[in-house]
């Protein structure tokens, strides 16, 4: 491994892929049950990457892993997206980034994406799945196949799901899901789901009712690329506590202790969707508790 915003995991090269990183909300909102004193006992840790120098608004990155495996191109979530409708967060309303010169500059245009994986189908998950052309959202990457986990794409469908309507995911699927499905770009899994021999998708329910993890196993690598099992590293040492945004709280405190353990057992590196700083850890169990053994030798933001 060395020291960039790459890294070689056995065959399989992973870039970390920028859209956006910073503040995003009050700690006491987004982790409500996480008690103020937890947050100030592990002050040093959290600062400033994780968490503001104020020590209440947490901070947390917008980004996409890129992995090339087996001469395929891969992309695992993709953000938020430019000149959507997001009424729900504000700073995330008819966004102007550059996403996609980011990617670029990893040697990456969208018709060379051969994969979108989308561990759940939360609004800062599949942004560039889609990209606003002459009034009509299409696919960002039009050579590509989308995976989505079934359970996702059913649950925030606004025709099963009248709740969608005012909630964070608002105008998702519609302009960021349905134009990929039209396009006859999405398989939908369930259960786990084989991509090649060193990459797999499995599900772990919780956050969503089809959230999903990417393990990893290739040489005498392992890694665990999360998704929104976690949002802060305090969740490694406080794992019963959820994010506001966790569908299933009691589902989700079970997925995440069960692969931390699995993760801590095959020291694998465990890649979440929205650590800032150095993005991604190896955990290590610590007394029927979980506790952070190393940071990735990636870049800081």
């Amino acid at each position: 491994m060395q020291s960039t915003h790459e890294i070689i995991l056995g065959d399989v090269t992973v870039t970390r892929i920028e859209e956006m990183h910073g503040p995003i909300m009050p700690a006491d909102q987004f982790f409500p049950d996480l008690p103020e004193h937890a947050w100030r006992e592990h002050r040093e840790m959290l600062v400033p990457d994780h968490l503001g120098d104020d020590g209440s608004t947490v901070h947390v990155a917008m980004q996409t892993w890129l992995l090339r495996s087996e001469g395929r191109t891969i992309l695992i979530d993709t953000g938020v997206g430019n000149d959507k409708s997001r009424p729900a967060v504000a700073g995330w309303d008819h966004l102007e980034l550059d996403y996609l010169g980011n990617l670029a500059r990893a040697g990456v245009r969208p018709e060379d994406v051969d994969l979108v994986v989308n561990t759940h189908l939360h609004v800062d998950h599949v942004g560039w799945n889609t990209r606003l052309v002459d009034g009509v959202w299409v696919p960002t990457f039009p050579n590509a196949t989308y995976l989505m986990p079934k359970a996702d794409f059913e649950f925030w469908n606004p025709a099963n799901n009248p709740d969608v309507t005012g909630g964070v995911n608002e105008n998702v699927f519609e302009d960021s899901v349905a134009p990929v499905h039209a396009a006859g770009q999405v398989r939908l899994w369930e259960d786990d789901h084989t991509i090649d021999a060193n990459l797999r998708l499995e599900a772990a329910p919780g956050h969503t009712p089809g959230s999903s993890v990417v393990k990893l196993a290739s040489g005498s690598d392992q890694a665990l690329f999360a998704g929104d099992l976690v949002h802060t590293p305090l969740q490694v040492m406080r794992p019963d506590h959820n994010s506001c945004f966790c569908q299933d709280p009691a589902q989700a405190r079970t997925t995440r202790r069960k692969l931390f353990g699995w993760a801590a057992d095959a020291n694998a590196l465990v890649l979440p969707a929205h650590f800032s700083g150095h993005s991604a850890l190896e955990v290590e169990s610590k007394g029927g508790e979980f506790a952070i053994r190393n940071w990735a030798p990636i870049t800081k933001y």
